[in-house]
This record gives structure tokens, C-alpha cells and sequence, in this order.
């Protein structure tokens, strides 16, 4: 019945799907084979977010969920680490994250609190760099949008929309000229794209 079942069930399900008498598909999978569905998933989820559709949201979050407890299933049997570990894992980093809810930190505003977040992300993993931890896998686009919100994060972003469209048309003027021989035409398409996305941005 509807309600009868909870997460440990779920860790409990995948352990013995992953177990000698079961499941001969799921005991083939790796974290490598696995990287498709990861993927799908999100964005089958972030699709029920846009049609707010909330009974499809809660379908989709559980198919997240499975790829998640799956992935902590197949490192808990090589000796890595347990669901129980990931959890720990996320909730002593968001407690220390969050220093003004569980600390001394006062904060008057959202902005404040993201500011904050960056900093003590940037002391945690001994980070000089404000680009650090942008992931290689992301798509090209997705990486610029990254880039471009940790950029303002410290400041470094145009104050407006229209500053955001001055630089478009600079680089669109730079792609006609590599076009003409003056230029790689290949960076300049580059550059127009990323400066397409900080409009995307800024809107």
C-alpha cells in the first residue's frame, strides 16, 4: 500500500537487487554504465518542474533518487562508502554552509548568504581560483552560464542588460573580421557565444 514504504526500504531494494540471486542487469551496472541515466533523469525532472506538473515531479524525483541510492549501493560493495555516508556527507556540509542559521553569522539578505556560501566552499577545498570546481563534463553553454555566475558572484559582471549587448556586438564585429582573414573564426564564434549567454543571464 501507498505510504508502507520509505528510503531505507529503497537502500534495502537495491542491495538485494545488486545481491547473488539478483537482478542479472543490475549486477552488471557500474557507475560508468550508469552515467546515461543519471543524466536523463535530470532533465526528465527539471521537465516535470517546468510543466508544474507536481504528480510527474514526485515520479521523477524517485527515478533521481534510484540513481543516486544505486551508484551508493555499487561503492558501498567496493569498500568506498554507504547511502549513509552520502548523507552524512551533505548534511554536515550544509550545516557548515549555513553559519548563520547554526552559527555566528549574520547575513541581511540571499545575496549575502551566496557570497558567503562561495567563500567557505573556496576554504573547504583549498581553493585560490573563483572558477575552481566548475565541472569539465558540463555542457559548453552550461559551462559559460557557471563561469559567468561565479565571475559576478565576486563582482566581475556588467551592471545591466545593455552592457551585457554592447559586448555582443563587439564580438559580433570581431567574428565579422575574422571572417575577413583577421582572426581565428572558430575563438570569435566562441567569444559571441559566451557573450550571448550573459544576456541569457541578465534577463
Amino acid at each position: 500500500m501507498a505510504g508502507d514504504y520509505g528510503c531505507e526500504d529503497l537502500i534495502e531494494l537495491m542491495a538485494t537487487l545488486r545481491g547473488q540471486k539478483g537482478c542479472p542487469w543490475d549486477k552488471e551496472q557500474t557507475h560508468e554504465t550508469l552515467r546515461r541515466y543519471l543524466i536523463e533523469e535530470a532533465y526528465e525532472t527539471i521537465e516535470a518542474i517546468d510543466n508544474d506538473d507536481h504528480q510527474h515531479l514526485m515520479e521523477e524525483l524517485g527515478d533521481l533518487l534510484l540513481q543516486i541510492v544505486f551508484h551508493a549501493q555499487i561503492a558501498s560493495e567496493a569498500g568506498q562508502f554507504t547511502m549513509s555516508d552520502v548523507a552524512e556527507g551533505i548534511v554536515t556540509k550544509l550545516t557548515r554552509r549555513h553559519p548563520h542559521i547554526f552559527g555566528e553569522a549574520q547575513v541581511s539578505s540571499a545575496r549575502e548568504v551566496v557570497i558567503n556560501w562561495e567563500k567557505i566552499k573556496r576554504e573547504e577545498k583549498e581553493r585560490d581560483r573563483v572558477l575552481a570546481g566548475i565541472p569539465k563534463s558540463l555542457p559548453a553553454l552550461l559551462c559559460a552560464f557557471q563561469m559567468q555566475g561565479k565571475a559576478a558572484k565576486v563582482g566581475f559582471d556588467w551592471e545591466n542588460v545593455e552592457g551585457a549587448l554592447e559586448k555582443v556586438v563587439e564580438e559580433a564585429g570581431e567574428l565579422a573580421r575574422a571572417r575577413a582573414g583577421d582572426g581565428s573564426i572558430e575563438q570569435e564564434v566562441g567569444d559571441l557565444l559566451f557573450a550571448v549567454v550573459n544576456i541569457a543571464r541578465h534577463l
